[in-house]
């Protein structure tokens, strides 16, 4: 009882519906569906800015879609107070020229369970973010692709560098921003979860993966990565280990820049900061992706 319990809370899928929409932001756009390469159905947005450059946005995991984060179902205890919505990113690339292709990942918002029904955090999605990069590519075959990968989308991108025939071999993706990458295994003991909870959810885990959640580690993926990459950390951010941040962007081999922010002490402030400050960030597309 109390492993499905916490396994739930990690893994379980389909726990955020979509709340916004393109149209409430003024964006014209439309509704795609592309597959994996396993066959899993996954559906987005298109939103039009441009045909030379795109970018392509996957979202943090579990509570999450393409259109972000909302507090709405989530108890009176929330960690965030109010809607962080990306689709304040995307109006602003959309104004920079750039269009933005905003995507859930298997088992969020609109898009299709995988083969294996549970969320991976980031081994499974890492087919879901190359099959974006595909669906950009076939689409707009002359453009440059830009990843703006937040939290479990930065791990999802960088464990699709590492794999076989992964982003490494498209190489019209010009750049990343990764946003707050996070280990499953550092975000459990952030969590300050006593190990007998923590094993007790491992185990449940486990078996609906197939594989023990504490061993997959994009860190090691991170030197695969090809591109000038940009990673974005709240350093007051209690829900993750700084040391696991930067031994992250020390093997990144790329041209690469480490952007800490100080701001309030919440995992999500930051995420919301990429929408309330996108200037700040976003940039790093322009230097690479003209």
């Amino acid at each position: 009882m109390l492993g499905n319990m916490i396994s739930n809370m990690m893994v379980k899928p389909g726990q955020s519906p979509l709340f916004d929409t393109p149209e409430a932001h003024g964006l014209a756009y439309e509704n795609v569906v592309f597959k994996a390469e396993d066959g899993t159905t996954l559906r987005g947005w298109l939103i039009n800015g441009g045909e030379d450059r795109v970018i392509v946005q996957t979202h943090f995991g579990v509570q999450c879609n393409r259109g972000g984060w909302t507090p709405k179902g989530h108890g009176p205890i929330s960690p965030w107070k109010r809607d962080i919505q990306f689709l304040r990113q995307a109006k602003y690339l959309v104004e920079q020229g750039y269009s933005v292709l905003m995507y859930d990942m298997r088992g969020h918002g609109e898009s299709d369970l995988g083969p294996i029904p549970w969320v991976s955090w980031g081994p499974e999605e890492a087919k879901d973010v190359l099959a974006a990069v595909d669906f950009v590519t076939e689409r707009f075959p002359e453009a440059s692709i830009g990843l703006l990968s937040i939290c479990m989308g930065a791990a999802s991108t960088t464990y699709a560098y590492g794999r076989e025939n992964g982003l490494a071999t498209r190489l019209n993706v010009k750049a990343m921003v990764a946003v707050q990458p996070l280990l499953y295994t550092c975000f459990m003991e952030a969590l300050g979860m006593p190990k007998f909870m923590v094993r007790a959810g491992e185990r449940v885990s486990e078996k609906r993966l197939g594989f023990d959640m504490s061993q997959p580690n994009f860190v090691k993926d991170a030197p695969k990565v090809t591109v000038p990459t940009l990673v974005v950390q709240n350093q007051n951010d209690p829900w993750t280990q700084m040391g696991m941040v930067e031994d992250y962007y020390k093997a990144l081999t790329v041209e690469k820049e480490l952007k800490l922010l100080d701001i309030e002490k919440s995992r999500f402030a930051a995420y919301d900061y990429v929408g309330s400050h996108p200037q700040d960030l976003l940039g790093w597309f322009d230097k690479y992706m003209r």
